[in-house]
């Protein structure tokens, strides 16, 4: 009879079988849980160093490159390269020959918080059907122009509404983007206070 109940109370001991993820919405989930695992296993693979270079072309436009980087213990070049250039617009005395700074600051946020989405939903096994957003930054220029020091240089607010739909409950996809904000790099440094250091080399 012992022998029974000790057999019994180790089938209940024994770990279920996981699952192994699939592919789903675009990402390639097994990748992701192996590189989770391989950063959890060795933590100086976690250790980034993202570069770019920007040269300056005529009164406000300038053009930024973004070069190789660094991580997960080597350096490690993009597919192709990327270049942006980045402008004010006339009302502001610049040519509007490109997105303004604070424009591609929107871009980087909410593309970050996109992408975090669709990793996010498909290690939790959701489909994703549809994702959009509107991203708005309020902001009074009198900061930089230098008309007053009781409002901000950079932006006041800025607001993010999403509109998502997929194979899951409403909560579950609410608590999809609310991981997603709690986990995003852009938002972290937007909203902490990253130290940020300026050298300067003149002839």
């Amino acid at each position: 009879m012992e022998s029974t109940v000790n057999h019994e109370e180790h089938q209940a001991r024994k770990p279920e079988k996981r699952i192994p993820p699939e592919p789903r919405n675009g990402i390639d989930t097994p990748a992701l849980f192996a590189t989770i695992g391989a950063v959890k296993d060795k933590p100086e693979l976690g250790r980034f160093q993202f570069r770019a270079t920007n040269r300056w072309i005529r009164g406000t436009q300038s053009r930024t490159r973004i070069e190789a980087f660094h991580g997960a213990g080597g350096e490690h070049v993009h597919a192709r390269d990327f270049e942006y250039d980045g402008d004010h617009p006339t009302v502001l005395c610049g040519g509007d020959a490109a997105p303004t700074p604070v424009e591609f600051l929107l871009h980087a946020l909410v593309t970050c918080l996109t992408a975090g989405i669709g990793n996010i939903a498909a290690a939790r096994g959701v489909t994703l059907h549809e994702v959009q957003s509107t991203i708005r930054g309020d902001m009074d220029v009198r900061g930089i122009l230098g008309l007053s020091d009781e409002v901000r240089n950079g932006y006041e607010r800025i607001r993010v509404d999403f509109e998502i739909s997929g194979d899951a409950p409403p909560e579950k996809l609410r608590a999809i983007v609310e991981q997603s904000k709690a986990r995003s790099a852009v938002f972290d440094v937007i909203s902490g206070q990253v130290p940020v250091e300026v050298n300067v080399s003149a002839a």
